[in-house]
């Protein structure tokens, strides 16, 4: 199966899971409260329908447009813009004649679901896989910067030892792009000092750039050879894969990051290397430096068990009971909501340039891997699931935060919009979402036809 299939389904799949459960958040607060629910639809049925079926007062179907779903309430002005029946007297049964507590149960009990959905989710990933992470602070020698630009622009050096963000101390290294991206100022170790710097406002604007040199960091690790190039200068200098480069010219090195200095020094001249095989062989190879200050190999990274083997950094395994996988699932829940807020922050400030970053359906199919993996699986859909409450709570008409909005406009002031105004606001909601849809859209095909 291709890996482009292999995507759509994970998020078809996806998407699918999130839709019937937050419409379900709705449908069952209505059904408690006595109010007729009319269609219960996974994605949009604009003219026709793939499958429907009644079943009692209700229509449950599947529509041809994936862009979301919903059900249909009576009595209430939702997508489906039915003003006709909003003409006659209300009945008891419709959404209109509930209590606006009731109305407002209803209309949160889709975002709800979506965030009991991903704390579900977190508690169980927790103990079916537990926790694997390199603390920060065990890296032994700090940080790789693999594009010295970027960490100019940010202020981060190779061998910098990356302290906190916005004061509070970095735990989980796998983390620290993510955290970089969402703060303010960072706090760095060098040379045994501690320098406190801001974060560039519009440094998500310089990483959006050039997305091939977005992942500037990265752990030190040791120069392993990958491959010999078949157009090398050495291809048949006796140089294999998986040989550690330990010495140039007879100096000694620990990390790959230390090379490019030294053979900027040797341009065209033939010089030694003393590479380590099979972890134990040492052997000295005549090679032919080229004029752009290149061996004519891939490098290749060592494994992070190896890593560890050699002290370099550390890794730590947290395995939970079921009782300790509640805590922190809830845990993990908390910190991607607190995450993604602080990104939301960023994208709507114009100054960070956050918004170039927004992506459409294929940026969120992308976020899932070409090989079928269940973790990485739950862990996106997790995180789809915060992502989809916090959007939907937005104030914006035709969104349940704007539904939100209105209902406690009204039980605060005591008085409730007319249906005229709220058909309006649902007509001026709706073009808002299509615009939002067509940028997110739009920044996906411009990033593709950009090659970006």
């Amino acid at each position: 199966m291709s890996p482009f299939l292999i995507k759509a389904i994970q998020f078809f799949l996806s998407l699918s899971l999130l839709i019937v459960l937050h419409e379900m958040g709705h449908f069952i607060p209505a059904k408690l409260f006595k109010t007729r629910v009319e269609k219960f639809y996974l994605f949009f049925d604009v003219k026709f329908s793939l499958f429907k079926k009644r079943i009692g007062e209700t229509v449950y179907g599947i529509g041809w447009l994936p862009l979301g779903g919903y059900v249909k309430i009576a009595g209430m002005i939702d997508e489906s813009m039915d003003t006709e029946a909003m003409k006659e007297e209300p009945k008891e049964w419709e959404f209109r004649s509930k209590p606006a507590w009731q109305r407002l149960i209803i209309m949160l009990g889709g975002v709800t679901v979506n965030f009991v959905l991903a704390l579900v989710i977190y508690i169980g990933m927790a103990y079916a896989y537990g926790d694997q992470f390199i603390p920060s602070d065990s890296l032994k020698d700090g940080v790789y910067v693999t594009e010295k630009i970027i960490g100019d622009e940010i202020g981060i050096q190779t061998g910098d030892k990356i302290l906190a963000v916005d004061g509070e101390k970095i735990k989980d290294f796998n983390n620290v792009f993510m955290d970089i991206i969402n703060g303010n100022s960072i706090t760095i170790e060098r040379d045994g000092q501690t320098i406190e710097q801001a974060i560039p406002v519009d440094f998500i604007a310089t990483l959006l750039d050039d997305k091939d040199r977005a992942r500037f960091l990265g752990p030190r690790f040791p120069f392993f050879i990958a491959e010999v190039s078949p157009e090398s200068l050495n291809k048949d200098a006796g140089l294999e894969p998986k040989d550690e480069i330990v010495e140039i010219a007879g100096k000694k090195i620990t990390y790959f990051d230390e090379v490019k200095p030294i053979l900027d020094q040797y341009k065209g001249e033939k010089i030694n290397l003393t590479v380590v095989r099979d972890n134990s062989v040492r052997k000295v190879i005549p090679v032919v430096i080229n004029d752009s200050a290149q061996i004519g190999v891939r490098p290749g990274m060592p494994s992070m068990d190896e890593m560890e083997k050699r002290g370099l950094l550390s890794l730590e395994t947290q395995k939970y009971t079921f009782a300790e996988s509640i805590p922190a699932g809830i845990n993990k829940g908390v910190n991607t909501l607190t995450g993604y807020l602080k990104q939301l922050k960023k994208i709507f400030n114009p100054d960070t340039g956050a918004y170039k970053g927004v992506g459409g359906f294929a940026a969120i199919g992308g976020l899932f891997p070409e090989a079928w993996n269940w973790e990485v699986f739950w862990g996106t859909t997790a995180f789809l699931s915060i992502m989809l409450a916090v959007l939907n709570l937005l104030p914006i008409p035709a969104l349940d935060g704007g539904h939100v909005m209105f209902l406690l406009y009204e039980m605060v002031s005591g008085r409730k919009p007319s249906d005229k105004f709220l058909e309006y606001a649902q007509m001026i909601g709706f073009f808002m979402l299509l615009a939002l849809i067509l940028f997110a859209n739009g920044n996906d095909l411009y990033r593709y036809l950009m090659g970006k």
